[in-house]
């Protein structure tokens, strides 16, 4: 049994797996590390995942962001991404707890975005989509360790050798060849010491988070002829009536739900939680805290005024904070908003993005800095494999928020579509790296991307026309 120091205490460490070593270990449970650990265990690679919460889905599930944004284009003529992300939607569609929305010409109001362009979303089950999820990994061959969360790495010159995990059972060392850091928050690159950077560039705050909350028994109908009549899907003009009458004091002035696979339930998307860190446990906390009581008040709040929101009850409080942004990681390579004005590089693109700017400033949540800016970008967002790559590790990578990218460009890409297209890509990667010098760096990217077409992913702009 070895011994692993934390500061001045030294405390025993097992070690996980046997004397057999993992191909893949994947850090996190979501939409980046499920679609990584599938896509490696389906290259013949022995592969676990390790998940802080109790189950898989990350925060579409956890989180109750039950609506994954981005693969489509906006008009839902086209599938932006594909692969795992097309396969897993189309599949929960067919079993009934996923819905796979169509634009209705002449529609004002779009039940499933607040507003048009929005339409193209796959709103889902939480609860049915989690247990989707553990029989897609099981028969893929992954093993899974839920509740469970990495607190360091033995890091070797250049290369990771494991992963340290806590665990009821105490700290465990696991080994493995390749890792997946699919936390979110660059964890196992920041506890490898690779250079990562936080927020905005002048004083390193962060958008704001969100605590989601799930309603039933909506009157949709009521909801959809208000919102038709009157022209206005995010009650603004309602808001600043409000807030003039003393009602609404919360920091933001849209109100923002999105019907899941079952009309009359709907998630809230409104909260904005200004000044949460959320790398900072005790920050979290607050912002947890903060976020029950405020959606608790929003609820009251909607029940009276709101068209269609008399009888909502409340169906379910996240129990993981909705955090758009925390660490990026300094990368091979780097995605700039002048790049992605120019239309972007495709020549080393993984995947894609229909998403748009959306990254709300930090202390005023409603407003969207680069689309206030009337900032371009091409309808779609391609994604090089460079930027999953931290400086500095051979065998790490990074797919999803955590991406290296000028800070701006994490509004297309953060997103729960995009961020599968980066994890298959990264399990893709670990199996051709597998196949050669043992390096993420030294991947042939003309052989991924030929691989990931055969996958059924799009990796080309051409397909998008």
């Amino acid at each position: 049994m070895g011994i692993l120091e934390l500061g001045v205490s030294r405390l025993p460490l097992r070690r996980l797996g046997g004397d057999q070593k993992y191909d893949v270990v994947v850090c996190g449970g979501g939409p980046s590390g499920c679609a990584a650990a599938l896509a490696a265990a389906r290259s013949g690679l022995r592969c676990l995942v390790v998940e802080c919460m109790g189950q898989l889905g990350g925060m579409g599930t956890s989180g109750l962001v039950s609506h994954w944004l981005g693969g489509r284009s906006e008009d839902c003529s086209k599938w932006v991404v594909g692969g795992v992300f097309k396969e897993l939607s189309q599949e929960a569609a067919a079993a009934g707890f996923a819905l796979i929305p169509t634009r209705i010409p002449g529609e004002k109001y779009q039940p499933h975005g607040w507003f048009l362009g929005l339409q193209h979303g796959i709103p889902f089950d939480p609860d049915q989509m989690a247990a989707f999820l553990d029989r897609k990994l099981r028969m893929a061959g992954v093993e899974t360790l839920f509740m469970s969360r990495v607190v360091g790495v033995e890091r070797e010159c250049s290369r990771l050798k494991g992963v340290v995990v806590a665990s009821k059972e105490g700290l465990s060392l696991v080994e493995a060849a390749f890792f997946v850091d699919a936390s979110g928050d660059a964890d196992l690159a920041h506890f490898a010491d690779c250079e990562t950077v936080k927020g905005r560039e002048e004083d390193s705050l962060m958008t704001p988070a969100t605590l989601m909350m799930h309603v039933d028994n909506v009157d949709q109908d009521t909801l959809a002829k208000y919102i038709g009549d009157n022209d206005t899907p995010r009650f603004r003009k309602e808001i600043e009536a409000l807030r003039a009458a003393g009602e609404w004091d919360f920091p933001y002035d849209i109100f923002i739900s999105v019907q899941l696979a079952e009309k009359g339930v709907m998630m809230i998307n409104t909260s904005r939680l200004c000044g949460v860190d959320g790398c900072d446990t005790r920050s979290v906390t607050e912002g947890l805290t903060r976020g029950r009581a405020e959606s608790l008040k929003l609820l009251e709040l909607m029940r009276r005024r709101f068209p269609g929101f008399a009888n909502a009850r409340l169906k379910a409080l996240a129990p993981l904070l909705g955090v758009r942004e925390t660490r990026r990681i300094k990368a091979i390579t780097t995605l700039t908003v002048e790049e992605l004005a120019g239309g972007g590089n495709c020549a080393s693109a993984i995947g894609f993005s229909s998403y748009g700017w959306d990254l709300p400033d930090p202390k005023r949540p409603s407003h969207q800095p680069l689309t206030d800016k009337g900032q371009p970008k091409s309808s779609f967002t391609p994604i090089p494999y460079g930027i999953m790559a931290p400086r500095g590790v051979d065998n790490l990578l990074c797919p999803g928020r955590a991406v290296g990218v000028e800070r701006d460009v994490l509004g297309p890409l953060r997103v729960m579509a995009p961020c599968m297209a980066m994890g298959e890509a990264a399990g893709v990667a670990a199996s051709l790296a597998s196949r050669g010098d043992g390096s993420f760096v030294s991947v042939d990217i003309e052989a991924l991307r030929l691989e990931l077409r055969r996958r059924g992913a799009i990796v080309d702009e051409e397909a998008l026309a």
